[in-house]
């Protein structure tokens, strides 16, 4: 039998109290300008959370980096939680019937990165959810699950930033290099040190749809 994982960080250790945490609600969409969706799983010895690479694209200043599932706002959207859902069946094919409940609003957090505010929320895979899987290989080249103590890991990495180039906290796993905005709210999600993480991208920075 293999060893027990050491939890990382002081949030809870299930799936169920993680979300505890937090209630259901939809703020307007006027709170922020985008909405991601941290979509958790027990995995065979630890929480894992779902990510995506975003997709090679010289246009994209998140090209190829490891972000949330997520998106701008759309006019369409009842609500901000209606965003982080809408993005999530565009960009891995997870709908709500795919959760075991309704999104839980963790906050709105500011991504420097691309001057605006982004709400986050967070909910569970069913048991019986369709695999996550990119539906579009315009913007997702790939998606796969992390595991909750591969964010102990601390590595040092160069990026290109508003401010040049420059040293930042990274965890990489598999070459997948996570950093930046979605680190950032990963590490408080469960309740570890915040370290200087503002310049990462959080969801692809595609335009907003036209007035």
């Amino acid at each position: 039998m293999a060893a027990p994982v050491p939890r990382v960080g002081d949030a809870p250790a299930s799936v169920d109290e993680l979300l505890d945490r937090f209630e259901v609600l939809s703020p307007p969409v006027s709170t922020a300008g985008a909405a991601v969706m941290i979509v958790l799983r027990q995995g065979a010895q630890e929480v894992e959370t779902l990510l995506i690479v975003r997709a090679a694209n010289p246009d994209d200043p998140a090209s190829g980096d490891v972000a949330f599932p997520g998106g701008h706002v759309s006019d369409d959207d009842g609500s901000l939680a209606s965003t982080a859902l809408r993005e999530l069946d565009e960009e891995v094919g997870l709908t709500e019937a795919d959760l075991t409940g309704p999104p839980r609003y963790v906050g709105a957090e500011l991504a420097p990165r691309f001057g605006l505010r982004v709400g986050v929320f967070a909910a569970a895979l069913a048991p019986v959810a369709q695999p996550p899987s990119p539906r579009s290989p315009e913007e997702v080249a790939h998606v796969f699950w992390l595991p909750r103590s591969t964010l102990g890991q601390n590595r040092t990495v160069s990026r290109e930033t508003p401010r040049g180039t420059i040293q930042v906290h990274a965890t990489v796993m598999d070459g997948h290099v996570l950093w930046g905005f979605t680190r950032r709210v990963l590490r408080q999600f469960f309740d570890l040190p915040t370290e200087d993480e503002r310049f990462g991208p959080a969801f692809a920075h595609t335009p907003p749809p036209p007035l």
